[in-house]
């Protein structure tokens, strides 16, 4: 595993920040800050004076930006110079390695070049609640950069919430019954809402599916008119590979139905049978989760949610298993650019002693 990290959360932050925290904030004439809102999410920092190019910056100070963002979750990089989409990916190479791909896909993308590709691209009047990138995945990123390409009029945040903290918030008996009982993803895909199977999967040849579902944990089944159903089964809390806290690392609030705002949740529950909606949730026992238990989830998610406004330019990295994302509404254009790294897979999780691996 890249760069593990285990035993008493926080300590590689804090050698690092006393054997060169100084100094290079000095020399790199960056400073730093948090957002008014009281939280420490995102750590927001700029060049002191201007002219400070992002990708030397980074390469010089890979370790500092790797101890803040374990420990802060998220870092909102604001006021460097970086010359577009190319100097975006090499960005993400000099911090995290090889970007990865696109895969297992559960929203619509655009490619742009090499492997970044845009935000989601639903319209503009739809909000996508917060959720971990691809935790109902057998395999997702560890971490996800975003670049602000052009901000749009108005609205069209990527809200933020550390989900140590919305682990905290929630209820001792629905973290042990998620302990418990996990959470199961059900998809169906091919049909007049959602991806089809062929843009989820990234082929068009049945073998070629098998195997993958059969590495991956996954049962499906054809169904008429070349859909498919899927279901796996994963777990609802595990903790962080290198710092070893507990997280709140699920899918379950997102693709629930009742998650939906209300006009596209009744048009998807008049159209299709319940086990017939392009994406549910259920106990991993196939038992439906109580609307009481999803409301208190949504609600720790609320509570632990941060909003600050795009700037043109501004690049956002978030540890992908600390701290969820989602989008607001906005008006006029608005472009945002991702890149996926640094691959982390249940199998990784399972080679980590019994007590690191949560539930």
């Amino acid at each position: 595993m890249r760069n593990s990290h285990r035993g008493r959360p926080g300590a590689k932050q804090s050698e690092i920040l006393k054997r060169k925290g100084a100094n290079l904030y000095r020399e790199d004439r960056v400073k730093t800050g948090c957002p008014p809102s009281g939280k420490t999410l995102p750590l927001v920092i700029r060049p002191v004076a201007g002219g400070v190019n992002l990708v030397a910056w980074a390469k010089g100070n890979k370790d500092l930006v790797e101890s803040l963002l374990l420990k802060h979750g998220g870092l909102l990089l604001r006021g460097f110079i970086l010359r577009g989409v190319d100097e975006f990916e090499e960005l993400i190479n000099a911090l995290s390695g090889e970007l990865m791909e696109y895969q297992d896909r559960a929203t619509p993308r655009s490619h742009v070049s090499g492997k970044i590709y845009t935000a989601t691209d639903y319209p503009p009047e739809y909000e996508i609640f917060l959720h971990n990138e691809g935790s109902f995945a057998h395999e997702w990123p560890l971490r996800i950069f975003f670049y602000c390409v052009t901000a749009p009029k108005s609205g069209g945040e990527t809200p933020i919430a550390d989900v140590r903290k919305v682990y905290e918030r929630i209820d001792p008996k629905i973290k042990a019954h998620f302990r418990d009982r996990k959470v199961m993803y059900v998809r169906n895909l091919g049909g007049r809402f959602g991806l089809p199977w062929q843009t989820v999967f990234q082929t068009t040849e049945r073998s070629e599916l098998e195997e993958y579902w059969r590495k991956s944990g996954i049962e499906a089944e054809w169904k008429e008119g070349n859909m498919l159903r899927t279901r796996q089964i994963r777990r609802a809390i595990t903790r962080h590979p290198r710092t070893g806290e507990f997280v709140w690392f699920n899918h379950a609030a997102v693709f629930h139905v009742s998650t939906l705002e209300p006009t596209k949740r009744g048009l998807l529950l008049r159209l299709f049978k319940e086990e017939d909606l392009p994406t549910n949730s259920y106990y991993g026992d196939g038992s439906p989760i109580e609307p009481w238990v999803l409301d208190a989830v949504r609600q720790a998610y609320r509570e632990e949610t941060v909003i600050f406004p795009w700037r043109q330019g501004d690049i956002l990295i978030l540890d992908n298993m600390l701290t969820t994302h989602g989008r607001r509404p906005f008006v006029g254009p608005r472009r945002i650019v991702v890149g996926l790294a640094e691959p982390m897979s249940w199998r990784q999780i399972d080679s980590l002693p019994e007590s690191e691996r949560g539930a």
